[in-house]
């Protein structure tokens, strides 16, 4: 079975002509196919549309927040429902084509375990594909994972992903990043993507602050989650160096004005780096600190949750 989870946020006037290009893949390819769709609190007919398709063809799923959640909770709400192997996911608005799923399959058969579409062609205006693109580059610059469009709600997922991976936040783009970091082989597609329909974008300047603010997240989840104290005592100890070489040379220059007839004796307080250097040291104390608490936090719920992703097994267990 193949399941396609789709959020759906005040897409009434879309989601009956989604259906059908859906149904027709289906068709055409003889898919066993399920469709669920999310309704994240959309205050438009969404939610009658999605009871009507339901009642009229039985593989469509529904689930309705009782508001708006956001797209990382709407999503992780249709993988929990979604029963296939190979699970979707792709956006409400029409602008993901749905005759490209045999494509993603196909990429799906040579090995990989997620496939992420890639909007090579754009119909976005210049001030979304800009961003985007910078945004794409730091994300692939930061995580090792090189992908055109992070950004792209049309992807490809095997099932077992999502017992391992847990959605929180806005990190929905990030999840072909947090699969790579388990050992999950990810790669990408060219798709089809088509000019809006109906509606509006759901997105603004604010996503791509907040994004940055996720791939921090994301970078730190990744690289460090098991060892946080390798980063932050990094800075620590970088921080509490520039300190310390502050207070050294303050301290030289304090003796040789005091030593030296020529030179007029200095006074600390009236050094703009002896504060900074203070400041550096006391940066670099709370940075270790909390490398510490981290560590402590780590080694506690250790036990909990596993840092590493089985592959297969073989034997008696």
């Amino acid at each position: 079975m193949l399941s396609v989870v789709i959020p759906v946020y005040n897409e009434a006037e879309s989601l009956g002509e989604l259906h059908g290009e859906l149904a027709d893949v289906a068709r055409q390819q003889q898919y066993d196919l399920e469709l669920v769709f999310v309704d994240d609190g959309s205050t438009d007919g969404s939610w009658a549309e999605i009871e009507r398709l339901a009642s009229q063809d039985p593989r469509v799923q529904g689930v309705r927040f009782r508001r708006n959640f956001g797209k990382a909770a709407a999503l992780r709400a249709g993988f929990q429902a979604a029963r296939g192997e190979i699970v979707f996911t792709l956006d409400a608005d029409l602008q993901d084509d749905p005759h490209e799923l045999p494509r993603f399959l196909e990429q799906m058969n040579t090995g990989l375990d997620v496939v992420s579409g890639w909007k090579q062609v754009r119909h976005d205006p210049w001030h979304k594909v800009g961003p985007s693109r910078v945004f794409n580059w730091l994300v692939g610059w930061l995580t090792g994972v090189r992908l055109h469009d992070h950004n792209c709600g049309f992807k490809c997922y095997r099932r077992e992903i999502f017992d391992e991976i847990r959605l929180y936040g806005e990190l929905h783009r990030f999840v072909p990043v947090l699969a790579a970091a388990r050992g999950w082989r990810v790669g990408e597609i060219a798709v089809h993507h088509r000019a809006r329909k109906f509606g509006q974008s759901k997105y603004g300047v604010r996503r791509f602050i907040k994004g940055f603010l996720d791939l921090l997240t994301v970078y730190f989840l990744t690289g460090y989650s098991q060892r946080p104290q390798h980063l932050l005592g990094t800075v620590g100890l970088l921080s509490f160096l520039a300190g310390g070489c502050g207070v050294l040379l303050l301290t030289i220059w304090w003796f040789v004005s005091r030593w030296v007839p020529e030179l007029t004796p200095m006074h600390l307080h009236e050094r703009a780096i002896f504060y900074y250097s203070m400041g550096a040291l006391l940066l670099g104390a709370q940075f270790i600190t909390v490398g510490f608490l981290a560590e402590m936090l780590t080694a506690y719920h250790t036990d909990k949750t596993t840092s590493y992703s089985i592959k297969q097994r073989i034997g008696p267990r």
